[in-house]
């Protein structure tokens, strides 16, 4: 059986939620609410020693990081991730932009702690709109390739718009408009229009 440990609204477990969805594995998800604090409690510090979701047990095993989740699915089911090193490399490399120059500093935790050091004028959500923003330029910009199709890399659904769709749900979700990024709002059109990345989508999933 495999098993999901999981926030509906994480976007580390939306991620694994569309590659397990895109791979046709079925899984059962059992909740970790965030916002009670019980990634912290004894229990899923046993299974995540850092205090984190997602986790996922598969095959015997209790996998945390979801691009290590990703990437491990990938080595066992295959069609996650490119067959050559260039296309595998350039995945990676948009997948990384994402998941560890823009979304850490944006995940709930930084966002709680800015929010009380933060000056007067300066708010939480000030500072994730910057970074996000920010971040989703180069994104932009690193889309403005050859490899290019109607995803990510060519016109086959990889990690790197596995990676994407969540970011884009949270820049929308903070009121910002994802059509000033024209390349990565069609890339993101085409993506939620499948059933395996639409039935992931956290408003889906929300206990």
């Amino acid at each position: 059986m495999t098993i999901l440990f999981d926030y509906w609204r994480s976007s580390a477990s939306y991620r694994v939620r569309i590659a397990l969805n895109l791979l046709g594995l079925p899984y059962d998800a059992v909740p970790v609410d965030l916002t009670k604090g019980e990634q912290g409690g004894a229990e899923n510090l046993a299974r995540n020693p850092q205090g984190l979701v997602p986790t996922l047990a598969i095959d015997e095993l209790s996998l945390t990081q979801s691009l290590a989740i990703i990437e491990y699915l990938n080595d066992t089911r295959g069609g996650l991730l490119p067959q050559d090193a260039p296309g595998r490399a350039r995945v990676r490399a948009l997948s990384y932009a994402i998941a560890m120059e823009i979304a850490p500093i944006c995940n709930l935790s930084v966002r709680t702690h800015v929010g009380k050091i933060g000056a007067p004028d300066f708010t939480a959500d000030d500072w994730v709109k910057y970074y996000m923003t920010k971040g989703l330029k180069s994104i932009e910009k690193m889309l403005d390739h050859p490899a290019t199709g109607r995803f990510c890399h060519g016109d086959n659904v990889s990690m790197a718009d596995i990676i994407l769709i969540p970011q884009v749900y949270n820049f929308e979700r903070v009121g910002l408009p994802i059509s000033q990024f024209p390349r990565t709002a069609a890339i993101s059109e085409q993506l939620q229009s499948l059933p395996a990345v639409a039935a992931a989508h956290p408003d889906r999933v929300k206990p």
